[in-house]
C-alpha cells in the first residue's frame, strides 16, 4: 500500500512541475496515518486472522505515527463474536505510536473475538485512518483444569445432580412435565417427559429431593396426563402445551397421536410406577392412575386396520396421512414391548416379526472397525438408539431371534467411538477423550450425527448416555468435558447439547431428550436401579416372553 501511494505521489509531483508557475513552489504532502503492522503474542499475520491463540492474548498494534491518545477509547473495540464488549486494557509504547491490547481476564477457549480499530483513531496532528481496521481471532484449548479434580464417584453424582434440574427447576410451573428445550416456553415433551420422571426416581434414590418431594411433583405430572392432556386412543401428541394440555403440532401433519413418544413416556410412567411402591394411599392413588392411563393406550388400534405392523403418528384431522410404519432398527423397540405388554390392547407376536424386524431385514452382521454389528444401518447409526429403549429395557443378557442386546449396544457404542478416534474426515477435535455422535443441535439446526452423516459436531449425550457399554471410553469423554471443555460446556443444567472444536461452535441449548438419558444411563450404570424397576413390572416381563425374548432378569 505504501509503495503504491508513493509512485503515485512521484508521478504527480512531475506532471504538476510542468504546469505550475516557475515562481510557485508545491506544499509537500504530509505521510499518511495508517496501521503499520499487527502483532499477537509476538506474531505477525498479514491476513488479519489470528487463530489458535492462548487465553490471555496481548495484542500489539504499530502506527505510522504517535497516537492522539485521547482518540483511541473509544476507536479500539474488542467483542465477542456476538457482538459482546469483552473488557480490555490498553498500554502505550514507543512514543505512543504503539498500542499494546490485552482483556482483563482470560478468554474462554475455542472462541471466537474481533479488534476493531475504527477510523475514529487520530495521531497527535488530526489525521484519521483512512478505512476500519478489523482483527480475527480465535482461541485454542487451554489443557488446564477448568474445576478441581473430584474422585470419579463424585464427578459422577455431581453430573447427574446438575443434570437433574432440567427436569426440577426448569420443568413446566403448571403441569410438572419436561420442556422441549430450555427456549420451549408453553410447550412440554412427552418422550422427554418419561425421561424426566425417570430422572426424578434418581433424584430421589441419590438424595437430590425426598421421597415425598417426588411424590407430590408425580401426582401433579399423573394428574395433568390424566385429566388435563389430550390424548388419542390412548396415545399423547409429541409436544403439548404445558399449561392446558392441547396439541402442539410438531409438524405439519403431527397435531395428533405420537406412539413412539407415548411409548417413552410410558417407559417412565411405569418406572415410576414400581418405585411408589408403598401402602399408603397418596402412592396407592398414583398407581392406580398410572394404571388408567396404561390401560387406555390402544395399541393394537394403531396397526391401522390389523396391519402387521405398528404405525408412528394419527391425526384427527388428517389421519394417517404421515404414512411411517414403525420398522427397526432405530429407537423404538420400547414401542413394540410396550404394546405387547398392554393388558388390554396387546399385540401378537406376528406384527413384532413381520412389523419391527421387517421380517429379519433389520438384522446387518457385517464388521466395522473390527467390530461386528448384530443390527441397523452401516456403522450403526447415531447412538440414541442404543439409549431410549434401554433407559428401562435392560440389555443385558436380553436376547430374542435377531440379537443378543448387550452384545449389540455394546458394539453399536464401540463403532461409533473407533470411527472418532479413527477420524476419517479429519475433525479438528476428535480424540480418544472426545468422541460421541447422535442426534442433537447442530450448527445449522437439528441433525442425527453419526458416522455417514458427520460434520464435525459431538453431542455430549452420546459418550455419556453409553456409560453402561463403554464405562472407561465414556469416563474418558466425561474428564475432558468437564476438566479441560468445561468453560463453555458446563453450565446451568449440565452438560450443553453440543459443540464443535472444528468450527468452533457451541450449543448455548438444553434438550429433554438429551438430559434425560444421560442421568438415567449413568443410574443404570452406577446401580442398575431404573433397569431393576422397569423390568420388574409384570406385564412388561410377559410381553417380553411372548414376542419370544428370553433374559435373567424376566
Amino acid at each position: 500500500m505504501k509503495v503504491l501511494r508513493l509512485a503515485f505521489i512521484l508521478c504527480f509531483g512531475v506532471f504538476f512541475a510542468c504546469k505550475k508557475d516557475s515562481k510557485e513552489e508545491s506544499a509537500p504532502e504530509a505521510d499518511p496515518f495508517e496501521l503499520v503492522s499487527i502483532e499477537v503474542d509476538s506474531l505477525s499475520d498479514t491476513t488479519l486472522t489470528y487463530t489458535d491463540i492462548g487465553r490471555q492474548p496481548s495484542m500489539k498494534l504499530i502506527f505510522s505515527s504517535a497516537l492522539d491518545i485521547s482518540s483511541a477509547a473509544g476507536s479500539v473495540l474488542f467483542n465477542e463474536s456476538s457482538g459482546e464488549r469483552v473488557p480490555y486494557s490498553i498500554t502505550y509504547e514507543n512514543d505512543n505510536r504503539s498500542i499494546v491490547v490485552k482483556p482483563v481476564s482470560a478468554l474462554p477457549s475455542f472462541s471466537s473475538f474481533r479488534l476493531v480499530v475504527s477510523q475514529g483513531l487520530q495521531n497527535t496532528t488530526g489525521q484519521t485512518l483512512e478505512e476500519n481496521v478489523v482483527i480475527n481471532l480465535s482461541t485454542r484449548l487451554d489443557s488446564t483444569d477448568k474445576f478441581p479434580r473430584i474422585s470419579d464417584d463424585e464427578l459422577l453424582t455431581l453430573v447427574q445432580k446438575q443434570t437433574f434440574k432440567y427436569f426440577w427447576d426448569f420443568a413446566h410451573p403448571v403441569s410438572g412435565l419436561a420442556r422441549e428445550r430450555n427456549t420451549s416456553g408453553e410447550t412440554v415433551t412427552s418422550g422427554g417427559s418419561g425421561f424426566g420422571i425417570m430422572s426424578i426416581v434418581v433424584g430421589v434414590h441419590r438424595n437430590f429431593i425426598s421421597r415425598q418431594e417426588a411424590l407430590t411433583r408425580m401426582q401433579r405430572i399423573v394428574d395433568f396426563l390424566k385429566n388435563k392432556a389430550q390424548r388419542f386412543h390412548g396415545a399423547f401428541p409429541h409436544w403439548m402445551n404445558g399449561s392446558t394440555g392441547a396439541v402442539q403440532p410438531f409438524s405439519a401433519k403431527d397435531n395428533g397421536a405420537d406412539l413412539v413418544e407415548t411409548s417413552l413416556l410410558f417407559q417412565g410412567l411405569l418406572t415410576a410406577r414400581q418405585f411408589f411402591d408403598g401402602g399408603g394411599a397418596a402412592e396407592s392413588t398414583l398407581r392406580n392412575d398410572i394404571n388408567i392411563l396404561w390401560n387406555d393406550v390402544e395399541w393394537d388400534w394403531f396397526r391401522r386396520g390389523n396391519q402387521d405392523v405398528l404405525y408412528w403418528h394419527w391425526s384427527p384431522q388428517y389421519n394417517w396421512d404421515i404414512n411411517l410404519p414403525i420398522r427397526g432398527w432405530n429407537e423404538a423397540l420400547i414401542t413394540y414391548v410396550l404394546a405387547a405388554s398392554s393388558p388390554n390392547h396387546a399385540i401378537p407376536k406376528s406384527v413384532y416379526d413381520k412389523g419391527w424386524a421387517n421380517n429379519g431385514q433389520m438384522v446387518n452382521g457385517n464388521r466395522y472397525y473390527d467390530v461386528v454389528l448384530p443390527l441397523g444401518p452401516e456403522n450403526g447409526g447415531p447412538l440414541f438408539f442404543s439409549h431410549y429403549s434401554f433407559l428401562g429395557l435392560n440389555p443385558n443378557g436380553l436376547k430374542d431371534a435377531y440379537a443378543d442386546y448387550g452384545v449389540q449396544n455394546k458394539a453399536h457404542t464401540m463403532i461409533n467411538y473407533r470411527y472418532s478416534v479413527a477420524n476419517p474426515k479429519k475433525f479438528f477435535g476428535y480424540s480418544e477423550e472426545c468422541w460421541g455422535l447422535t442426534a442433537s443441535d447442530d450448527i445449522n439446526g437439528y441433525l442425527a450425527h453419526d458416522p455417514r452423516n458427520d460434520n464435525g459436531v459431538v453431542s455430549p449425550t452420546a459418550a455419556l448416555s453409553s456409560f453402561p457399554y463403554t464405562p472407561e471410553e465414556s469416563m474418558r469423554a466425561l474428564k475432558f468435558f468437564y476438566y479441560k471443555l468445561g468453560d463453555r460446556l458446563w453450565k446451568e443444567y449440565g452438560f450443553i447439547d453440543a459443540f464443535s472444536l472444528y468450527e468452533p461452535w457451541f450449543a448455548n441449548s438444553f434438550l429433554a431428550i438429551d438430559q434425560g438419558p444421560i442421568i438415567v444411563m449413568i443410574e443404570n450404570h452406577r446401580s442398575g436401579l431404573l433397569w431393576d424397576l422397569f423390568m420388574s413390572c409384570p406385564e412388561v416381563k410377559k410381553g417380553l416372553k411372548d414376542l419370544g425374548f428370553s433374559s435373567p432378569h424376566i
